[in-house]
Protein backbone atom coordinates (compact mmCIF):
# COMPACT_ATOMS: atom_id res chain seq x y z
CA UNK A 1 0.00 0.00 0.00
CA UNK A 2 1.18 3.25 -1.11
CA UNK A 3 0.76 5.86 1.81
CA UNK A 4 1.35 8.90 -0.10
CA UNK A 5 -0.90 8.11 -3.34
CA UNK A 6 -3.66 7.39 -0.68
CA UNK A 7 -3.30 10.75 1.01
CA UNK A 8 -2.02 12.95 -1.69
CA UNK A 9 -4.28 15.50 -3.82
CA UNK A 10 -1.15 15.79 -6.57
CA UNK A 11 -2.65 17.62 -10.06
CA UNK A 12 -6.36 18.37 -8.51
CA UNK A 13 -8.07 21.46 -8.96
CA UNK A 14 -10.46 22.66 -6.00
CA UNK A 15 -12.60 25.78 -4.91
CA UNK A 16 -12.71 26.28 -1.63
CA UNK A 17 -15.10 29.37 -1.17
CA UNK A 18 -15.03 31.14 1.42
CA UNK A 19 -11.39 29.93 1.44
CA UNK A 20 -9.56 33.64 2.47
CA UNK A 21 -9.63 33.15 5.95
CA UNK A 22 -10.77 30.61 8.93
CA UNK A 23 -11.36 27.48 8.51
CA UNK A 24 -11.53 27.55 4.90
CA UNK A 25 -7.69 29.13 4.73
CA UNK A 26 -6.61 26.62 6.68
CA UNK A 27 -8.12 24.05 4.23
CA UNK A 28 -6.35 26.21 1.45
CA UNK A 29 -2.80 25.55 3.01
CA UNK A 30 -3.39 22.03 3.53
CA UNK A 31 -4.48 21.10 -0.12
CA UNK A 32 -1.67 23.23 -1.70
CA UNK A 33 0.97 21.08 0.40
CA UNK A 34 -1.24 17.73 -0.05
CA UNK A 35 0.13 18.36 -3.58
CA UNK A 36 -3.37 20.32 -5.33
CA UNK A 37 -1.84 21.88 -8.65
CA UNK A 38 -5.00 24.97 -8.63
CA UNK A 39 -7.09 26.10 -6.19
CA UNK A 40 -9.99 29.15 -6.40
CA UNK A 41 -11.26 30.90 -3.30
CA UNK A 42 -14.04 32.86 -2.87
CA UNK A 43 -15.10 35.62 -0.79
CA UNK A 44 -17.30 38.59 -1.02
CA UNK A 45 -14.30 40.90 0.16
CA UNK A 46 -11.58 41.65 -2.50
CA UNK A 47 -9.33 42.73 -0.19
CA UNK A 48 -9.61 39.65 1.98
CA UNK A 49 -8.97 37.18 -1.57
CA UNK A 50 -6.27 39.27 -2.22
CA UNK A 51 -4.42 39.27 0.74
CA UNK A 52 -4.58 35.36 0.72
CA UNK A 53 -3.51 35.24 -2.67
CA UNK A 54 -0.97 36.80 -1.54
CA UNK A 55 0.19 34.83 0.87
CA UNK A 56 -0.12 31.52 -0.93
CA UNK A 57 1.41 32.43 -4.19
CA UNK A 58 0.20 31.82 -8.28
CA UNK A 59 -1.30 28.23 -7.39
CA UNK A 60 -4.26 30.12 -5.34
CA UNK A 61 -6.72 31.93 -7.32
CA UNK A 62 -9.45 34.73 -6.20
CA UNK A 63 -12.84 35.44 -7.59
CA UNK A 64 -14.97 37.27 -5.35
CA UNK A 65 -18.55 37.08 -5.19
CA UNK A 66 -21.64 36.67 -3.35
CA UNK A 67 -22.89 33.28 -2.56
CA UNK A 68 -25.98 34.02 -1.16
CA UNK A 69 -27.33 34.80 -4.12
CA UNK A 70 -28.37 31.94 -7.16
CA UNK A 71 -26.65 34.79 -9.20
CA UNK A 72 -23.80 34.87 -7.51
CA UNK A 73 -23.18 30.85 -7.54
CA UNK A 74 -23.82 31.39 -11.10
CA UNK A 75 -21.23 33.74 -11.53
CA UNK A 76 -18.39 31.89 -9.81
CA UNK A 77 -19.18 28.68 -12.08
CA UNK A 78 -19.16 30.36 -14.88
CA UNK A 79 -16.07 31.89 -13.98
CA UNK A 80 -14.15 28.43 -13.07
CA UNK A 81 -15.55 27.40 -16.13
CA UNK A 82 -13.73 29.88 -18.04
CA UNK A 83 -10.71 28.66 -16.83
CA UNK A 84 -11.15 24.54 -16.35
CA UNK A 85 -12.25 21.85 -17.98
CA UNK A 86 -13.00 19.80 -14.98
CA UNK A 87 -13.12 20.39 -11.09
CA UNK A 88 -11.79 17.65 -9.00
CA UNK A 89 -12.93 19.21 -5.16
CA UNK A 90 -15.33 21.54 -4.35
CA UNK A 91 -15.54 22.52 -1.00
CA UNK A 92 -18.50 24.58 0.45
CA UNK A 93 -16.79 26.52 3.86
CA UNK A 94 -18.43 29.94 2.89
CA UNK A 95 -20.86 30.59 5.72
CA UNK A 96 -22.30 33.06 8.05
CA UNK A 97 -23.71 33.62 11.79
CA UNK A 98 -26.65 35.19 13.29
CA UNK A 99 -27.40 35.76 17.19
CA UNK A 100 -30.06 37.26 18.71
CA UNK A 101 -33.14 36.99 20.69
CA UNK A 102 -35.93 34.41 20.18
CA UNK A 103 -38.55 37.81 20.75
CA UNK A 104 -37.05 39.68 18.42
CA UNK A 105 -35.10 37.44 16.01
CA UNK A 106 -35.30 38.93 12.59
CA UNK A 107 -35.86 38.08 9.07
CA UNK A 108 -32.51 39.47 7.46
CA UNK A 109 -30.72 37.64 10.38
CA UNK A 110 -32.57 34.66 9.41
CA UNK A 111 -32.42 35.72 5.35
CA UNK A 112 -28.35 36.29 5.72
CA UNK A 113 -27.92 32.57 7.41
CA UNK A 114 -29.84 30.45 4.99
CA UNK A 115 -29.38 32.38 1.82
CA UNK A 116 -26.10 31.72 2.31
CA UNK A 117 -25.35 28.23 4.27
CA UNK A 118 -27.80 26.72 2.97
CA UNK A 119 -29.23 27.82 -0.73
CA UNK A 120 -25.91 28.96 -1.75
CA UNK A 121 -24.35 25.38 -1.05
CA UNK A 122 -26.84 23.93 -2.81
CA UNK A 123 -27.12 26.10 -6.14
CA UNK A 124 -22.87 26.38 -6.06
CA UNK A 125 -23.14 22.51 -6.20
CA UNK A 126 -25.63 22.07 -8.97
CA UNK A 127 -24.43 25.00 -11.05
CA UNK A 128 -20.34 23.52 -10.83
CA UNK A 129 -21.97 19.88 -11.44
CA UNK A 130 -21.02 19.51 -14.90
CA UNK A 131 -17.29 20.49 -14.70
CA UNK A 132 -17.29 17.78 -11.22
CA UNK A 133 -19.28 15.04 -13.40
CA UNK A 134 -16.02 16.33 -15.85
CA UNK A 135 -13.48 15.41 -13.29
CA UNK A 136 -14.82 12.46 -11.83
CA UNK A 137 -14.51 7.94 -13.11
CA UNK A 138 -15.26 5.30 -10.64
CA UNK A 139 -11.16 4.94 -10.08
CA UNK A 140 -11.10 8.43 -8.70
CA UNK A 141 -14.54 10.35 -7.89
CA UNK A 142 -14.87 13.92 -7.55
CA UNK A 143 -15.54 15.09 -4.21
CA UNK A 144 -17.83 17.70 -2.58
CA UNK A 145 -16.92 18.59 0.98
CA UNK A 146 -19.67 20.49 3.07
CA UNK A 147 -18.82 22.27 6.14
CA UNK A 148 -21.28 22.21 8.58
CA UNK A 149 -20.92 22.76 12.48
CA UNK A 150 -21.18 21.04 15.77
CA UNK A 151 -24.33 23.17 15.90
CA UNK A 152 -25.86 21.12 13.45
CA UNK A 153 -25.28 18.09 15.64
CA UNK A 154 -26.52 19.60 19.41
CA UNK A 155 -27.42 23.08 20.33
CA UNK A 156 -25.24 26.01 21.58
CA UNK A 157 -26.76 27.87 24.74
CA UNK A 158 -26.49 31.11 22.48
CA UNK A 159 -29.66 32.19 21.06
CA UNK A 160 -28.59 31.58 17.52
CA UNK A 161 -31.48 30.23 16.14
CA UNK A 162 -30.98 30.38 12.08
CA UNK A 163 -27.87 29.43 11.86
CA UNK A 164 -28.06 26.27 13.84
CA UNK A 165 -31.45 25.45 11.99
CA UNK A 166 -29.11 26.23 8.73
CA UNK A 167 -26.21 23.59 9.88
CA UNK A 168 -28.46 20.93 10.81
CA UNK A 169 -29.83 21.73 7.26
CA UNK A 170 -26.40 21.43 5.60
CA UNK A 171 -26.18 18.02 7.52
CA UNK A 172 -29.04 16.44 6.27
CA UNK A 173 -28.96 18.09 2.73
CA UNK A 174 -25.05 16.40 2.68
CA UNK A 175 -26.96 12.83 2.81
CA UNK A 176 -29.60 13.89 0.41
CA UNK A 177 -27.26 15.24 -2.36
CA UNK A 178 -24.82 12.41 -1.76
CA UNK A 179 -27.50 10.46 -2.69
CA UNK A 180 -28.16 11.61 -5.95
CA UNK A 181 -24.73 12.61 -6.78
CA UNK A 182 -22.60 9.41 -6.16
CA UNK A 183 -24.51 7.94 -9.24
CA UNK A 184 -22.21 10.28 -11.69
CA UNK A 185 -18.93 8.98 -9.14
CA UNK A 186 -19.32 12.62 -7.09
CA UNK A 187 -18.80 11.61 -3.24
CA UNK A 188 -20.41 13.90 -1.21
CA UNK A 189 -19.62 14.29 2.45
CA UNK A 190 -19.42 16.94 4.85
CA UNK A 191 -17.29 18.52 8.16
CA UNK A 192 -18.65 19.73 11.44
CA UNK A 193 -16.15 21.88 13.04
CA UNK A 194 -15.69 22.33 16.66
CA UNK A 195 -13.67 25.55 18.16
CA UNK A 196 -11.21 26.72 15.48
CA UNK A 197 -9.80 30.46 15.45
CA UNK A 198 -12.11 32.17 13.08
CA UNK A 199 -14.15 35.91 12.93
CA UNK A 200 -17.00 33.37 12.96
CA UNK A 201 -16.28 31.93 16.52
CA UNK A 202 -14.38 34.79 18.45
CA UNK A 203 -14.41 32.97 21.52
CA UNK A 204 -12.40 30.49 20.23
CA UNK A 205 -10.30 33.34 18.48
CA UNK A 206 -10.02 35.63 21.74
CA UNK A 207 -10.14 33.35 24.49
CA UNK A 208 -8.92 30.28 23.26
CA UNK A 209 -7.51 28.63 26.60
CA UNK A 210 -10.31 29.17 28.11
CA UNK A 211 -12.07 27.67 25.68
CA UNK A 212 -9.92 24.75 25.10
CA UNK A 213 -10.29 23.82 28.96
CA UNK A 214 -13.73 23.02 28.58
CA UNK A 215 -13.29 20.38 25.74
CA UNK A 216 -13.02 16.67 26.55
CA UNK A 217 -9.30 17.02 24.39
CA UNK A 218 -8.62 20.28 26.33
CA UNK A 219 -7.25 22.48 23.81
CA UNK A 220 -9.38 24.17 20.63
CA UNK A 221 -8.63 23.11 16.96
CA UNK A 222 -5.67 23.72 14.71
CA UNK A 223 -5.43 24.16 11.37
CA UNK A 224 -4.13 21.24 10.72
CA UNK A 225 -7.06 19.46 12.43
CA UNK A 226 -9.10 20.32 10.04
CA UNK A 227 -6.89 20.36 7.32
CA UNK A 228 -5.88 16.89 7.76
CA UNK A 229 -9.64 15.76 7.62
CA UNK A 230 -10.58 17.66 4.46
CA UNK A 231 -7.57 16.23 3.02
CA UNK A 232 -8.86 12.57 4.05
CA UNK A 233 -12.03 13.43 2.48
CA UNK A 234 -10.37 15.09 -0.67
CA UNK A 235 -8.02 11.94 -1.20
CA UNK A 236 -8.15 8.37 -2.07
CA UNK A 237 -8.24 7.86 1.36
CA UNK A 238 -11.67 9.18 1.56
CA UNK A 239 -13.15 7.31 -1.38
CA UNK A 240 -15.50 5.24 0.41
CA UNK A 241 -17.32 7.77 2.59
CA UNK A 242 -20.31 8.94 1.34
CA UNK A 243 -23.39 11.31 2.68
CA UNK A 244 -21.17 11.32 6.15
CA UNK A 245 -20.68 14.31 8.43
CA UNK A 246 -17.38 13.93 10.13
CA UNK A 247 -17.46 16.21 14.00
CA UNK A 248 -13.79 17.46 14.43
CA UNK A 249 -14.61 19.11 17.99
CA UNK A 250 -12.28 17.03 20.16
CA UNK A 251 -14.97 15.30 21.47
CA UNK A 252 -17.69 18.25 22.30
CA UNK A 253 -20.22 15.92 20.78
CA UNK A 254 -19.92 12.13 21.47
CA UNK A 255 -17.55 12.47 24.41
CA UNK A 256 -19.21 15.23 26.59
CA UNK A 257 -20.39 14.19 30.12
CA UNK A 258 -24.14 14.47 30.71
CA UNK A 259 -24.83 18.12 32.14
CA UNK A 260 -22.21 19.86 30.31
CA UNK A 261 -22.58 23.21 28.21
CA UNK A 262 -20.12 23.52 26.33
CA UNK A 263 -20.08 26.46 23.83
CA UNK A 264 -17.08 25.81 21.51
CA UNK A 265 -18.99 25.35 17.73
Amino acid sequence: MDLHALFNLDNRTALITGGSRGVGKMIVEGYLAAGCKRIYISARKEEQINATVEAFGDQVVGIPSDLSTVAGCHYLADAINASESKLDILVNNAGAAWGEDFATHSERGWDRTMDLNVKGLFFLTQALHPLLKQAASFERPAKVINIASIDGLKINPWQTYSYQASKAAVIHLTRRVAAELIKDNIQVTGIAPGAFQSDMNKAARDHSEEVGQNIPYPRIGTPEDIAGLAIFLASRAGDYMVGETVACDGGIVNASLPGNSIDAG
